[in-house]
């Protein structure tokens, strides 16, 4: 059917944020990813009769800072509310979480696409506790519960319906991950499941001031899957429209595999859930000492890192906005730098090998292993021409994956560069005698010639020597 119409696409984000804190919300089990099943669990993640949660102060910590990043009001006297339903990896039957007095209220943040500069609205943001995991066995017929997960701290960061693309999305997402993450607040790894978004999207008719009706996408896990997910979504509802069939409000899970969506529960009310206050939490009072104690503590973010990288370190804008665009990247770069390493030089490693690794095996920045002492060694090594760069790069490689020392390395592999002129010169003369046509080449005019020749020496040498000083006598032979 021809589509008659020009619609457009409305989007408001639910983002779920593991915080990184060590122990869970209400109680003292650890909040560590992986462990056999059900062993980081007590009475209270349990859901046990009679315990009682206490909370978590690194996590309202958290949770202001993240608000104080995002521009929102904080909520001075705010609560904990039950979320009553039942679900089987919901062990009490409720999750503790805030719906009338949120701790974050009307912030905003600034993101940019090819269209240009844009404030996405932040409703609220809420402290909360995840519920256990599901493992459904096809194989035996029988789902599986683990309750690690289980009161595990999360913060929800609940968007205003300002989004009209899938770009503006994962812009607004990728900036949210890096404010996160430069706090420390999380690692945000989407693959691991901490942090985590639903989709709220609808469509309506180009310039309707009037909302659609909406849908909610669940098990998006990677930015990929949720440019995905709007697209075959939005094409789901305009299909409907046009159709003359009206959109279901409901909860709708995405199939990456299959590339659709399909309908999980109808949309439930707030009232459905029965919220009321939790009996077992005391109010959380947020008094000016304890905002400025926060305040003080909030890093230097990006924008501000890039003006002074601009500054201070005379870096091209490409480097900047690449190395400022990980925390972690970030902070290596500036370690390496105070150890007396060449601003341009310690980049690019970062932007160089360092990028090319973590790509081939599929890792974060965040994943990182070697320590800036060690890039600052192997710069020292190259710097004094100990090793050549096909020797460095080689040792990084090594110190990528085991953070060893290179100047150790080096030295226990005998990889240190040759620079004895009187044994190069031997070993040149012996690659002369053995390559006649390739010198009678060179002397014809081929260039190409010299570069065999430099390899053959390089070989010879066992990539151990400097490959200007092969070059200059080689000249000088020939």
């Amino acid at each position: 059917m021809a589509q008659t119409k020009q619609y457009e696409t409305v989007i408001g984000l639910e983002v779920h944020v593991e915080l990184a804190t060590r122990t869970k919300i209400f109680c003292g089990c650890s909040t560590a990813f992986g462990g056999e099943p059900n062993t980081h669990t007590c009475p209270v993640c349990t859901g046990m009769p009679g315990s009682l949660p206490v909370l978590n102060k690194q996590v309202l910590k958290y949770a202001v800072a993240v608000g104080l990043a995002t521009g929102c009001e904080i909520t001075r006297n705010c609560k904990f509310d039950r979320k009553n339903y039942f679900y089987p990896d919901n062990p009490q039957n409720y999750q503790i979480s805030q719906l009338y007095l949120p701790i974050c209220r009307n912030g905003k943040v600034e993101i940019e696409t090819e269209d240009g500069k844009k404030f996405i609205g932040i409703h609220e943001i809420h402290m909360e506790e995840d519920a256990g995991k599901l493992i459904h066995d096809e194989w035996d017929d029988c789902s599986l519960v683990d309750y690690n997960r289980s009161g595990v701290p999360l913060i929800e960061i609940v968007s205003e319906p300002d989004m009209r693309s899938s770009q503006e999305v994962i812009a607004y997402l990728e900036k949210l991950r890096m404010i996160i993450q430069y706090l420390g607040a999380s690692d945000c790894k989407l693959q691991e499941g901490s942090m985590r978004a639903d989709v709220n999207l609808s469509v309506r008719e180009a310039g309707t001031e009037r909302f659609g009706t909406r849908t909610e996408m669940k098990n998006l896990n990677s930015f990929k899957a949720i440019s995905r997910a709007i697209a075959g979504e939005a094409e789901r509802q305009i299909d409907l429209l046009e159709s003359g069939e009206k959109v279901i409000q409901e909860t709708r899970r995405w199939d990456d595999n299959k590339g659709e969506s399909y309908a999980m529960r109808s949309k439930e009310d707030a009232q459905d859930y029965r919220y009321f206050p939790d009996p077992d939490l005391v109010p959380v009072v947020v008094d000016e000492a304890f905002l400025e104690e926060i305040r003080a503590q909030q890093p230097e973010f990006r924008e501000e890192k890039m003006i002074r990288y601009k500054q201070e370190f005379e870096l091209p804008d490409y480097d900047i906005d690449i190395i400022t665009a990980s925390k972690r990247m970030a902070d290596l770069f500036e370690a390496t730098v105070a150890l007396g390493s060449h601003p341009k030089k310690v980049s690019n490693w970062l932007m160089g090998e360092t990028l090319r690794l973590l790509k081939e095996k599929n890792m974060d920045p965040e994943d990182i292993r070697f320590s800036p002492e060690n890039l600052s060694r192997l710069i020292a090594l190259t710097d004094a021409k100990a090793v050549n760069n096909s020797v460095a790069k080689e040792v990084f490689e090594v110190m990528f994956e085991r953070d060893v020392d290179p100047e150790a390395y080096v030295e226990e592999k005998g990889l240190k560069t040759v620079n004895d002129e009187g044994a190069l010169r031997k070993t040149v003369e012996e690659i002369i005698a053995a390559n006649p046509q390739s010198v009678a080449d060179y002397r014809s005019g081929k260039q190409k010639a010299m570069g065999f020749l430099v390899g053959q020496t390089m070989k010879a040498m066992k990539g151990k020597a400097d490959p200007g000083m092969v070059n200059q006598l080689l000249k000088e032979l020939l």
